[in-house]
């Protein structure tokens, strides 16, 4: 918007000259400021392999089958974690912070986006004033002795920093690039409190299966008690066996109320992650059912686009990068433009006529010509942060492939000690039929019964304590491909 589109009377006030003189600087400003000092960026190249060395005979999913996506969780096929998982995005502190620091970022990048154009301000004042009535005393002529005297100004000034050797743009680089690096780091933490919030249910849900394990146990201990009790108290029993069922049943009680207790801080920690009181959530026991869905690994090359945490650690290099460029525009003169248009009057009436109007037109150019070597320090140091930040994006390019590798390993030996641990199971649960039967018919004494007993339940246990620790390994897995997350969800902006 021009002068005139403001006020017709000004804009004809505005000299012809000063509308080319500005054009003509700013057209020379456009010119300089075509360069940009310091390095562009290029990613640097990560530490990769052609394949993941502990995938080799990994089943994998079919493409249609379970592909991980955004709400990864649903491959467990549990309508309480859906509903959990829902809650996390919407209500867990970390994440709100997270969002909070994001948004800080984005205000960052729009202001330094704001310096690239002119700054533009506009002054008016007023003021009425009247001179002593002795013009010898005063020192006024005699003209204004004594007399009341208005004024009456108004100016429209502008300075721009012409940026001619890419300083600001540099920043703004930086800053673009440090506001997709904390998006990365939202996602990043959201991807984090799913996964805990995951791995504290499967383990709540473990707990509840080793309870509810351990409560039908304590049935049949209690059974092995009384038998034992009427055998001591028609003389055909030693007190020996009421004393071993007795510490047996107590031990089994005590493992029970333990479970509770385990079971207690996981709910309690997954209402912190929902956002709740602890007090205010509440999962009722049920029936777990083991699901392992198949997990497509890929290609180690597709790690470098599906991890969050990477694609941040490659971004803050980008801006280190940048920061480059700034400093190095410290060895280089600031250019700056200024222009101001004002009227100034001492009747309102008279306030727009062309014999009121002053105006001016400059450039300005600062250089430093000493600084003992402190342009210099900053280069370096500037230098130093961005081999730094690319160290610290190989190391986390290293660190997911070893994730990968670990829970992939780990998967396949899990799955092979899991069928070893059913099939001890069952074999100690044939132990302990056959055991107890000898007991009744009095072939067998009552310290092998409780031997075999525990065997069972022992082996139960770990039945089940080896399936939970498959299904966070999986969600371990997950997290480790990174979630469903695709580099293609970084904020371009």
């Amino acid at each position: 918007m021009t002068i005139a589109q403001i006020d017709p009377a000004i804009g004809r006030l505005v000299p012809a000259r000063l509308v080319r003189q500005g054009i003509a600087l700013t057209a020379i400003g456009l010119v300089l400021a075509g360069c940009a000092v310091g390095p562009n960026y290029a990613r640097p190249t990560a530490p990769a392999a052609v394949a993941f060395k502990e995938a080799e005979g990994w089943t994998q999913a079919q493409p249609a089958d379970a592909a991980v996506r955004g709400q990864w969780w649903t491959l467990f096929n549990d309508p309480v974690l859906n509903e959990l998982e829902a809650k996390v995005e919407v209500s867990n502190q970390n994440l709100i912070a997270a969002e909070a620091a994001y948004r800080q970022a984005r205000a960052i990048l729009d202001q330094q986006r704001a310096t690239i154009f002119p700054t533009v301000s506009l002054t008016g004042s007023a003021t009425r004033s009247k001179s002593a009535s002795s013009a010898v005393a005063t020192g006024t002529t005699a003209s204004t002795a004594g007399r009341t005297i208005n004024q009456y100004t108004a100016r429209l000034g502008a300075t721009w920093d012409v940026d001619v050797w890419g300083r600001i743009r540099r920043s703004i680089e930086a800053a673009r690039d440090t506001a997709q690096a904390s998006n990365a780091d939202l996602a990043n933490a959201k991807l984090s409190a799913q996964v805990l919030l995951a791995v504290d249910y499967i383990q709540l849900r473990a707990t509840d299966e080793q309870k509810r394990l351990i409560d039908l146990t304590v049935k049949g201990y209690a059974d092995n008690l009384r038998i034992a009790q009427n055998r001591y108290d028609v003389g055909v029993g030693a007190r020996s066996d009421v004393l071993t069922a007795q510490t047996q049943l107590k031990s089994a009680q005590a493992s029970a109320v333990d479970l509770l207790r385990t079971r207690a801080q996981f709910e309690h920690a997954i209402a912190v992650l929902t956002g709740q009181a602890p007090a205010n959530l509440s999962l009722t026991q049920t029936t777990w059912t083991l699901t392992v869905p198949p997990v497509p690994v890929g290609m180690p090359s597709t790690l470098l686009e599906r991890r969050p945490d990477i694609a941040g650690a490659e971004r803050r290099m980008a801006a280190a990068n940048a920061q480059i460029g700034v400093n190095i525009a410290g060895y280089f003169p600031d250019i700056s433009l200024s222009g101001s248009d004002g009227l100034s009057s001492s009747t309102l009436s008279r306030f727009f006529s062309a014999a009121n109007n002053s105006w001016s037109l400059g450039a300005n150019l600062a250089q430093t010509i000493f600084d003992a070597g402190a342009t210099s320090a900053r280069v370096r140091a500037a230098r130093a942060v961005y081999d730094q930040q690319v160290a610290n994006y190989r190391q986390t390019v290293l660190t997911a492939f070893q994730q990968v590798e670990d829970n992939i390993a780990a998967l396949r030996v899990l799955e092979a000690e899991y069928e070893l641990d059913l099939a001890a199971s069952q074999n100690a649960d044939e132990a302990e039929k056959i055991v107890g039967n000898q007991y009744q018919a009095g072939q067998v004494d009552f310290t092998t019964l409780v031997v075999a007993q525990n065997t069972a339940l022992t082996a139960r246990r770990t039945l089940i304590q080896t399936a939970g620790s498959r299904m966070v390994t999986l969600t371990d897995l997950i997290s480790a491909l990174g979630g469903g997350w695709q580099h293609s969800e970084l904020a371009q902006k």
